[in-house]
């Protein structure tokens, strides 16, 4: 009894025709005397019909002893249903199968949670569909992630062989280059005391592929890092990864617009506008207190440093004085916040070190709170004419030095937000999905903490040719070729063009970064070397694959579009991973458990 024909196939036109179908049962109802079967395999589901006047006693005893999601093989002639039957939420809802023949390919146990009914199998504890995940990933939904995965996927490889790009797998199994987020490390048996690291990104490889005049390479990259998990972030995952040589950043931009609008038109069928809008890191910060910013709705930050720096308000004018800012939002129609709204938006001005939070209710015509009576009438003006402030608004200030009173009211603006789209009251840009460009990062962060700087984006990234006069004069000044794209306040993807000059990587490496010459020789003299051996100007960037399928997928979390994913605490509950090893196992890498030290 091979399969003929798959489940989502079977149309009119097939009507009197003898075919098999195999797959799960999706559902059984006994009616009339009658059994009818939903048969459901990956493509979709037919209706079968099971009469005990045509079968034998052993076949239609077979089938009533059938559950959802055993699975079968039936032979049966196609028909059209009576009238009135007829389901149009399916595809083959006008005919069904009269069924002949019936083979029980393997019975089910009672599932620990339906997998038929949509909005039942939502509401199941996530910890449960992971335990048995190959369960969940029946679900029609599930299977719609992955296949839209795949799909694009071919579409990349596609979109990248038709560019002139070479698709190049690189190592797993790296050297430990301890920068950026925790590594994974693995013992090498045959030198104890020697590690491999799985890779944070092919950066290194791909960059030497570049000194081998690869020119134009891509690879759907797995990558790993050992950092704390959420909905978007996991222990393993994958991204587009993509290097190219003698190129400036617009080609890197049109090439990734020109992806982006490949994969939304094959997954969505939606033509994306391109170009998309360029903003630097100082504007996304000014304007949305965030590099990642959500263009979808206004809500911008306001400057308010000029009209308070000689404010009654010693808190606004002392933080000017101070070398800060003022700066404020408009969350129009919020004045009826709730007190626990109210202490929420604090409690994020806290997180960044404020000592709380000023605002303002535009309530019955009045300005309410206690802060209103140090304003001048110069200043009430400045906020009315700037926020262009009605009644039923509400003011949020931030008070501090620029960085801060920016991410401050940045995180504000994001909660807001969400109160206002679940009230029904945010206005939104028409369009679904807005694009943009983030450039003109700075190169370097300075941590006080540890009174050295860092990388903004890797090491790796070149500085803008008219800045490489200042890394040492003036690092804090410098911008990096580095840039985002962002997708509704998402950041897909980042690059940067490299550096390409050896003498420019060592002062990056040991002068502003402050690695030791040995250290610099262990960890990067290979890389090193082969620039000096004719490296070509260079750049590339990452998409976060799994990131983007979630947006594709509409979807808040990426371990809805992968399928075996770790959960928060990096575990595998469908196979109890991490798990412990054999002490024989311990002994042939030269390795001993010890226990945790208590805290």
């Amino acid at each position: 009894m091979k399969r003929t024909h798959h489940c989502n196939e079977l149309r009119l036109s097939h009507s009197g025709q003898t075919v098999t179908l195999a797959g799960w049962v999706h559902s059984r109802r006994d009616l009339g005397g009658l059994i009818f079967l939903d048969i459901r395999d990956r493509e979709g589901r037919t209706q079968t019909v099971l009469d005990p006047s045509r079968l034998t006693r052993e076949i239609f005893d077979r089938a009533s002893a059938l559950r959802s999601e055993c699975v079968v093989s039936v032979t049966g002639t196609v028909q059209q249903r009576p009238a009135g039957t007829g389901n149009a939420k399916i595809a083959t809802g006008e005919v069904e199968v009269a069924v002949t023949q019936l083979i029980v390919l393997n019975m089910a146990e009672v599932l620990p949670f339906p997998v038929d009914d949509p909005e039942v199998a939502s509401k199941v504890n996530e910890e449960l569909r992971l335990q048995y995940r190959y369960l969940d990933l029946r679900r029609p939904e599930m299977a719609r992630h992955l296949r839209l995965r795949s799909k694009v996927a071919i579409a990349t490889r596609q979109f990248m062989d038709e560019q002139g790009f070479l698709e190049v797998e690189t190592p797993t199994l790296f050297k430990s280059t301890p920068e950026g987020a925790r590594e994974f490390l693995v013992p090498n048996r045959r030198e104890p005391g020697t590690f491999y690291a799985l890779p944070q990104s092919p950066q290194q490889f791909k960059q030497i592929l570049m000194v081998a005049g690869v020119e134009k390479y891509f690879q759907l990259a797995r990558c790993y890092r050992d950092e704390d998990l959420r909905a978007d972030r996991q222990p393993e995952f994958t991204q587009v990864d993509i290097e190219m040589s003698f190129i400036e950043r617009e080609d890197i931009y049109q090439l990734i617009e020109g992806l982006l609008k490949r994969l939304w038109k094959t997954a969505l069928g939606m033509d994306i506008p391109t170009p998309f809008k360029r903003i630097s890191f100082e504007e996304a910060l000014n304007r949305y207190g965030i590099d990642k910013p959500d263009t979808r709705f206004g809500m911008e930050l306001v400057d308010f440093s000029d009209d308070f720096k000689g404010s009654s308000f010693k808190v606004f004018s002392g933080a000017i004085a101070a070398g800060g800012v003022v700066k404020a939002i408009n969350a129009k129609g919020m004045a009826g916040a709730t007190q626990g709204q109210i202490e929420t938006m604090t409690d994020y001005a806290k997180s960044f070190g404020a000592k709380g939070l000023a605002y303002i209710k535009v309530e019955n015509g009045e300005w309410k709170s206690p802060i209103v009576k140090f304003f001048s009438e110069a200043e009430k003006q400045a906020l009315t004419s700037k926020l262009k402030i009605s009644e039923g608004d509400l003011i949020l200030f931030a008070a501090d030095q620029w960085l801060n009173a920016c991410e401050i009211l940045g995180k504000i603006r994001l909660y807001c937000a969400e109160v206002l789209k679940a009230q029904g009251k945010l206005e939104v840009d028409g369009c679904p999905y807005h694009f943009l460009w983030v450039v003109e990062f700075p190169l370097l962060g300075f941590d006080r903490e540890q009174n050295r700087w860092y990388s903004s984006h890797h090491p790796f990234t070149a500085p803008v040719a008219d800045d490489i006069p200042m890394l040492k004069s003036d690092p804090r000044k410098v911008r990096g070729q580095h840039y985002d794209v962002v997708v509704n306040g998402v950041e897909l993807g980042g690059g940067s063009i490299r550096i390409h000059q050896p003498d420019v990587q060592k002062t990056i490496f040991e002068d502003l970064l402050g690695i030791p010459a040995e250290e610099t020789r262990l960890r990067f003299g290979y890389m090193l070397d082969a620039f000096k051996y004719g490296a070509p100007p260079h750049g590339g960037i990452a998409l976060g694959f799994d990131r983007l399928i979630a947006i594709l997928c509409g979807t808040p979390s990426i371990r809805d579009v992968i399928a075996f994913p770790k959960t928060a605490k990096g575990t595998d509950l469908m196979t109890d991973s991490p798990s412990t090893v054999s002490p024989r196992q311990l002994r042939d890498l030269y390795l001993e458990v010890k226990a945790a030290k208590k805290e």
